[in-house]
């Protein structure tokens, strides 16, 4: 029969990870308790291919004595009052449904990301042309491919710890940059604070590697030339976007290289460069140390419950950030300072804060390797960051 029989391994199967003191049967789920022979977060990656073959997936829990079901004078292990308890549960298996949703926005996104990159970046004249919307691909290209890389690598490490997640979300929104970015949902518990931080980590470090592949790319294509129309237009204002140091220093090195398009009068930069710019922009927000975003996952991974305590300053440090903005500099022409972006946000970590961090099955210590490379990750998320990512300035 195939997948060993559908069946969970023995507890002697388990010798050398977990010892087993008793297993109990809920319906189809097998409940293991015991104690770790290992490092508790190492179990499951010890086990998951001997419950994988049989169709299992597994998860370790640690719960009061009092819940484990085990009163009947077995020895059960205790520590602190609490025990292990592997769980396994058959395996959801797929049935190939088409990810409708998934579909549908991606779709939809595509088609707003085609509409602004076409009028905003390529200044195509859509409605005399509707055809020309397809000539922004490589702005939706960039775009999209940025986000996506970004989700992707959260589901790949959610995925290898065994933890249940969605396929990325992605949001449209016509306006600007043509989405609101993307997410995916972790719908299983997150077995070990290992694991949480993958999770947390794997994102931003993915989607910078693309967000610098896509920028180095952009400062090397010919410049678009801007309609004079454009540039006679009496909009009266213009948005002018700051490079974060992390974009200024590609640049440095592709002007080093020979590389560096050069930009003329009524000409700007190739528009993925700024498909580049807001990876960039996105990477620091998401890396905010609050709630559940990639940056509460790693600072919850590294410091524990202490988390909260980083988080609770967030909104404050925010808040102070969009104060001293709208104190410091010159009223914009349309009243829409960048003070209000960091207000929004202030209010948004505000939220996130009070929602609370994930929390990880096993709350063991995270080990030195991972310490260190979440503190390179936000030392590169900083190098995403600048305080006035864009300026809105009276047209010249």
């Amino acid at each position: 029969m195939s997948r060993s029989d559908e069946r969970p391994p023995p507890p002697d199967a388990l010798a050398g990870v977990f010892q087993v003191w008793s297993v109990e049967r809920v319906e189809d789920t097998v409940r293991y308790v015991g104690d770790p022979l290992v490092p508790p977060d190492a179990v499951v990656d010890e086990l998951r291919t001997a419950f994988g073959q049989r169709g299992y997936d597994l998860r370790l829990e640690r719960q009061s004595t009092d819940d484990t079901g085990v009163g009947d004078g077995r020895r059960v292990p205790t520590t602190g009052g609490s025990a292990y308890v592997l769980v396994a549960e058959p395996e959801t298996t797929s049935t190939g449904s088409i990810p409708w949703l998934n579909v549908g926005l991606l779709l939809a996104t595509i088609v707003s990301t085609l509409y602004v990159g076409a009028t905003q970046w390529y200044y195509i004249p859509v409605a005399e042309a509707p055809l020309r919307l397809f000539e922004a691909w490589p702005f939706v290209v960039a775009m999209l491919g940025v986000l996506g890389i970004h989700e992707l690598g959260h589901y790949v490490a959610a995925r290898y710890h065994g933890v249940d997640v969605t396929l990325p979300y992605f949001i449209p929104f016509p306006s600007l940059l043509g989405t609101m970015g993307a997410v995916i949902n972790i719908r299983g518990r997150i077995p070990s604070r290992r694991a949480l931080f993958d999770i947390g980590v794997a994102g931003p470090l993915a989607g910078l590697v693309a967000t610098t592949v896509v920028t180095v790319i952009g400062l090397t294509l010919e410049p678009i030339t801007i309609p004079q129309a454009v540039l006679e237009s009496d909009a009266g204002y213009t948005i002018d976007f700051h490079d974060p140091l992390l974009l200024q220093g590609l640049d440095a090195l592709v002007t080093a290289a020979g590389l560096r398009a050069t930009v003329g009068p009524g000409e700007s930069l190739h528009p993925i460069v700024f498909a580049g710019w807001a990876g960039m922009f996105f990477t620091f927000l998401n890396l905010l140390p609050v709630g559940q975003l990639d940056g509460g996952h790693i600072v919850r991974a590294i410091v524990g419950q202490r988390q909260e305590t980083v988080a609770a300053a967030v909104p404050g440090g925010l808040f102070a950030l969009a104060g001293f903005l709208y104190l410091t500099r010159d009223p914009p022409p349309i009243g829409f300072g960048v003070w209000t972006l960091w207000v929004f946000w202030g209010l948004l970590s505000l939220g996130f804060a009070y929602a609370g961090p994930a929390r990880p099955t096993v709350d063991e210590s995270l080990d030195r390797r991972r310490t260190v490379l979440g503190v390179l990750t936000f030392i590169l998320g900083l190098a995403c960051f600048t305080p006035v990512p864009f300026e809105i300035a009276a047209a010249a």
